[in-house]
């Protein structure tokens, strides 16, 4: 099962880590100039918990942090 949240549907999302060399023209220099690009993943802070459905039923799913602390899901204490 892949990582994706249950309610907000954030999942991992690719980016590129960039090396830049020179001087910034704040500073004085001609500026700066990106030498090198790596990739990398961003991911989301995904928990499993337990939580109540709409239907009554309990699940174990991967919820996103933020979807926890706005209270979009009703954890169920066991």
């Amino acid at each position: 099962m892949a990582r994706i949240c249950f309610i907000t549907g954030k999942k991992r999302v690719i980016g590129s880590r960039i090396s830049r060399k020179g001087q910034s023209k704040k500073s004085g220099g001609i500026g700066t100039h990106v030498t090198k690009k790596w990739p990398r993943i961003f991911k989301p802070n995904l928990q499993r918990v337990k939580i109540k459905l709409p239907n009554g039923q309990m699940r174990r799913v991967w919820v996103a942090v933020k979807a926890i602390k706005a209270g979009l899901v009703e954890k169920v204490v066991s």
